[in-house]
């Protein structure tokens, strides 16, 4: 379990990073304010994670990981790959969905180590977390279906 929180420190730092990126190349007002509002999450999640470890009394370290590097690094090169428009904005979500639904099992899964755990206080640091990770996922299917991805057929 403590590895995993290590690996999704990690994540979430590099997600501070790479998010304003994201929000840049998105050229969609709606996707832009999307990524902007899971950027302040973002840093929430890292401070709650801070937070999971002092409540195990553990300093907070982060060890690279390598699922979100290469998840990052796909997001990098669709970015390049496309020109700016719709076609690009649908791209941004489907690299953001996968972020997403990778941090929805991160999550889930040091859920329920700290529930056999009897980690009461982590388990509702984590819980928060991945309650609004599963919001951004759902809000970016609902911009990609309503707007993003009709503009981009």
């Amino acid at each position: 379990m403590i590895d995993g929180l290590k690996d999704l420190y990690w994540a979430e730092k590099a997600l501070v990073k790479n998010l304003p990126k994201m929000a840049k190349n998105a050229t969609s007002p709606k996707l832009k304010t999307a990524v902007e509002k899971h950027l302040k999450e973002t840093e929430g999640q890292v401070k709650r994670l801070e937070d999971a470890f002092a409540a195990m009394d553990l300093k907070p370290k982060a060890v690279k990981c390598d699922a979100m590097d290469g998840l990052l690094k796909e997001a990098e090169s669709i970015m390049k790959e496309t020109e700016p428009g719709a076609v690009r904005d649908a791209a941004i979500i489907a690299a953001a969905q996968k972020v997403e639904h990778y941090e929805i099992a991160s999550y889930g899964t040091m859920a329920t180590y700290t529930e056999l755990l009897n980690l009461k206080k982590v388990k509702n640091l984590l819980g928060a977390t991945l309650d609004e990770e599963k919001t951004c996922d759902k809000d970016l299917t609902k911009l990609a279906t309503s707007e993003i991805n009709i503009k981009a057929e």
